[in-house]
């Protein structure tokens, strides 16, 4: 008997797992599906490029045909491994904007304003450039600038002055607007994924037990209102545990797909592939939501990026002094601009700059030397679902983003894809610019330009929604991520997000877990959030 079994220790559970153990009062099990993060490459920043398609410690997604997107199956990484999604992306750390936590609080989720949301951002953070009215020291997730940057990434920011835009030396401060370098979820020059942050300095705790390859598959009910534990599958065998609550951080995807397989969720689905309907609740698996992306890249006339790395040269020099091409998260700079889509001045494009080429996740290596602007619209209004493919527990479920299925989507994706050609036409890369490789200098109209992006936008990994905030009648949890109509039951990670949220998710992802242990263990300790 447990007080808390956590499913799913990525950005969320981990969290969660730190906090709640802190009590010793409190038994926990954390469940993990992957194994432990002992890959050198989840710690060494730039050994991402290796494991976007490691089996080991992915879940290797890919979604249902996109019919908008000439019917591609697009591929969707996502972590399996201690640490989950963090321990594998691009560390970029961003909050987004204020008032995508004021919107989610007009949604009916009391609490849930910018205000309510920064002290726990806070709380997290431990930034190396000190503490401010905007970012916190002390917290388990260490946030930096990085080691090393590239001359490409320079010359990016000075496109954008040169276009008018300022410069940004924090995203995550009073403005979200311009252009400049991300700052990291690194510690030293290493990755600092939630496992190395919040796990790692309590695992040894006797009231936190810790499960590595154990996959859930199925909650276990106590009458018809309660949850009471959950089915999982360990070295080949069916445990049952009990618990007095679960909490489910298993992400956008693997959430909902438990609560389908344990009867919770769309009567028509459950019926479809004959499971019991324990508790209808037709949102489970709606509302979702994710960034799709494009690349733009061009030929650099110069060999200073990183596609023909010396990895040998590199890794030495890394595993020496952590610092070096291979402390680079790649993608090293970004910026947030207000198209003439905004219609609040609101950034809503946001751009991430790689001085490499990058096409198809990285897993199309091109010859030669080249760099890549990422563009995504941050506020898509097309939404997806996630359904059933069977009732076995081991089968993916079906990943259906439904990507530009609302036409104002469309226009966004132009706009996002125009932006970033003319930030690469700027001066500042006058002295670095071959030939465009894609879309191609063949390419000008709109029509050209429609069919470059059907043909090869992807996702930048921000996948959320699907288990969503709310009152309404497709809600699934409530203000305090309790499933409605159930007991012993919340969901704690994106999924719960009714609105996606201006930026990368990994962040927010790590402050909602934050503010619902701090709800489980009803403190009120946290730093003071000035107003912005």
């Amino acid at each position: 008997m447990y007080d808390y079994v956590i499913v799913g220790a990525g950005s969320a559970g981990c969290v969660l797992a730190n906090r709640l153990s802190a009590n010793p009062n409190n038994r926990v099990l954390l469940l993990e599906a992957g194994g432990r993060d002992w890959n050198p490459f989840i710690h060494m920043p730039a050994g991402l490029s290796r494991l976007v398609k490691h089996r080991a410690v992915n879940w290797n997604y890919n979604t249902t045909p996109q019919s908008e997107l000439h019917d591609r199956e697009l591929y969707w990484p996502r972590g399996k491994v201690l640490g989950g999604s963090s321990s594998i992306n691009a560390m970029c750390y961003i909050r987004g904007q204020a008032e995508d936590y004021d919107a989610w609080e007009a949604l009916g989720n009391p609490g849930w304003g910018y205000h309510d949301v920064l002290p726990y951002f806070l709380k997290s953070e431990d930034n190396s450039r000190g503490a401010s009215h905007y970012h916190g020291v002390g917290g388990p997730l260490s946030v930096s600038d990085l080691r090393h940057t590239n001359k490409l990434s320079h010359a990016f920011i000075n496109a954008g002055t040169q276009l008018g835009l300022a410069a940004n030396p924090d995203f995550n401060g009073a403005r979200q607007e311009g252009f400049g370098f991300y700052q990291v979820t690194q510690r030293n020059g290493r990755r600092c994924s939630t496992a190395v942050g919040y796990l790692d300095p309590v695992r040894e705790r006797d009231n936190l037990t810790i499960l590595v390859r154990a996959r859930a598959r199925e909650l276990l009910w106590d009458g018809q209102q309660r949850i009471r534990g959950i089915r999982y599958r360990h070295q080949g065998r069916d445990h049952e545990v009990s618990a007095g609550e679960v909490l489910l951080s298993g992400g956008a995807i693997n959430s909902p797909h438990l609560l389908m397989l344990s009867g919770i969720g769309s009567g028509y689905q459950l019926r479809q592939h004959d499971i019991p309907i324990r508790h209808e609740l037709p949102g489970v698996g709606a509302n979702l939501q994710d960034h799709l992306d494009v690349c733009v890249l061009q030929r650099c006339t110069r060999p200073i990026t990183y596609d023909q790395p010396n990895e040998i040269a590199i890794g030495l020099n890394y595993w020496v002094t952590h610092g070096g091409v291979g402390s680079s998260n790649v993608a090293e700079a970004g910026a947030f601009i207000a198209s003439e889509l905004s219609e609040d001045g609101r950034p809503d494009i946001q751009l991430h700059f790689v001085p490499a080429q990058l096409d198809d996740h990285g897993r199309n290596r091109l010859p030669g030397y080249g760099y890549t602007m990422h563009a995504c619209y941050l506020r898509p209004h097309s939404r997806g679902e996630i359904r059933l493919q069977s009732a076995n527990p081991d089968q993916a479920p079906l990943m259906d983003p439904r990507y530009l299925s609302e036409p104002f989507d469309i226009e966004a994706m132009l706009v996002a894809t125009r932006t970033a050609r003319e930030v690469l036409a700027a001066p500042a890369f006058d002295e670095y610019r071959g030939p465009e490789i894609l879309p191609g200098r063949k390419a000008r109209s709109d029509a050209d330009l429609l069919t470059f992006i059907r043909t090869k936008a992807e996702t930048i990994y921000h996948p959320v929604g699907t288990c969503k905030m709310g009152q309404d009648n497709m809600a699934v949890v409530d203000h305090q991520l309790k499933v409605h109509g159930l007991e012993g039951l919340r969901v704690i990670d994106a999924s719960i997000m009714p609105k996606l949220i201006s930026g990368n998710t990994n962040g927010p992802t790590v402050m909602l877990a934050e503010k619902i242990a701090d709800t489980l263990l009803n403190t009120v300790t946290l730093p003071h959030a000035h107003a912005a």
